[in-house]
């Protein structure tokens, strides 16, 4: 129960963090791990498996997260007990960013 507690705040405070940035956030249904149901809700083009753990298996988050994502580009949102939330996402997704940021400054 503890872990399934602390997933829950977890979930709640990376969508405190989204709002913080000025994006819609809630969270999701906690109910059948689909694209229906990611862990936190968001008007952002992507879908967030959020964990809040000490020993994260990194590959295993973003398995997870591709298996749920539907068509939505995965991220992992994670941290650590007193660290900063951090982002984890593949490659391609990470390539698309910078080339959609450099096509909008030109």
């Amino acid at each position: 129960m503890n872990s399934r507690s602390k997933g829950k705040r977890g979930e709640l405070e990376w969508r405190d963090v989204i709002r913080s940035h000025g994006y819609e956030a809630r969270r999701g249904q906690q109910f059948s791990g689909s694209p229906d149901s990611p862990d936190v809700i968001t008007n952002l083009p992507f879908h967030f498996e959020v964990k809040r753990v000490e020993r994260l298996n990194i590959d295993n988050a973003m398995k997870q997260a591709e298996g749920e994502c539907g068509d939505k580009p995965p991220l992992v949102a994670h941290r650590k007990n007193g660290g900063p939330w951090m982002v984890t996402m593949l490659a391609p997704t990470f390539f698309n960013l910078i080339e959609e940021r450099e096509t909008n400054a030109k």
